[in-house]
């Protein structure tokens, strides 16, 4: 390894804005570990992607909602990389419905995922990080935009930000950043999945761009806060076109 090379773990890293993510990580000189959770196949992909384009790329397996196999993650990456000093936490799942009679075992799904996942990586990162580095959780401009089905999506990513901006206030004399980053709707597999090509023009048209964001907008993002916006700090970027 290179020295002094920064190294990043990118949870959610083998699909959408963790792809992405990954791969612009990895063009601006860092080694990525890219985690995954079920699709170990697409994870070599992004490894190939990086790799053939000359960076450094491990994968990591883990269901984000377990302590003790995100413990066993940061310890592979720090055993081929020598540490870890950027966390970005893309990993999350979203299932619609009115609050009336949304199902609560859907609610439960999501909260395990987008709320204990987040924590649990949320908190080795704030024990592992090496000083100058940087987490970057994902919180979703859907938090304050109210619309109609999202309450139960829209809760866990509100505690997203909660966890994240106190973070960075207990991380006080450690030279951490914590943000979290709320994109508007990207073009995803988990965005579009069941809208029809009318929902998608509609959704598109509530910014003043009038176009959905593109996994690259979002990726742009965090590339910024995981290298030079040292003096953005505790705080949530809304990335959506301008949309709220």
């Amino acid at each position: 390894m290179v020295e002094n090379t920064r190294v990043a773990l990118v949870t959610g890293g083998s699909g959408g804005i963790g792809r992405d993510t990954s791969e612009r990580l990895a063009r601006d000189g860092i080694a990525v570990a890219v985690h995954y959770a079920g699709n170990e196949a697409r994870a070599d992909e992004v490894v190939e992607s990086i790799t053939s384009a000359g960076g450094r790329a491990m994968t990591v397996g883990g269901d984000v909602a377990d302590e003790g196999a995100m413990a066993e993650a940061f310890d592979a990456v720090e055993r081929n990389f020598g540490g870890i000093d950027v966390v970005v936490n893309t990993a999350g799942i979203m299932l619609l419905g009115p609050l009336v009679d949304f199902d609560l075992d859907d609610l439960d799904r999501m909260h395990r995922t987008n709320i204990r996942g987040t924590f649990i990586v949320t908190q080795l990162a704030a024990r592992r990080l090496r000083e100058g580095g940087a987490i970057v959780n994902f919180s979703s401009s859907v938090v304050k935009l109210q619309q109609p089905a999202y309450a139960a999506y829209a809760a866990t990513k509100g505690a997203v930000e909660a966890v994240s901006l106190i973070l960075a206030r207990e991380l006080r004399g450690r030279d951490i950043t914590v943000n979290a980053v709320a994109p508007g709707p990207v073009a995803t597999p988990l965005f579009l999945d069941g809208k029809d090509q009318e929902t998608i023009e509609r959704i598109a048209g509530l910014n003043p761009m009038n176009r959905l964001g593109e996994p690259e907008d979002i990726a742009e993002v965090v590339s910024f806060l995981a290298g030079p916006g040292r003096w953005v700090n505790g705080q949530t970027l809304y990335a959506n076109g301008g949309a709220v």
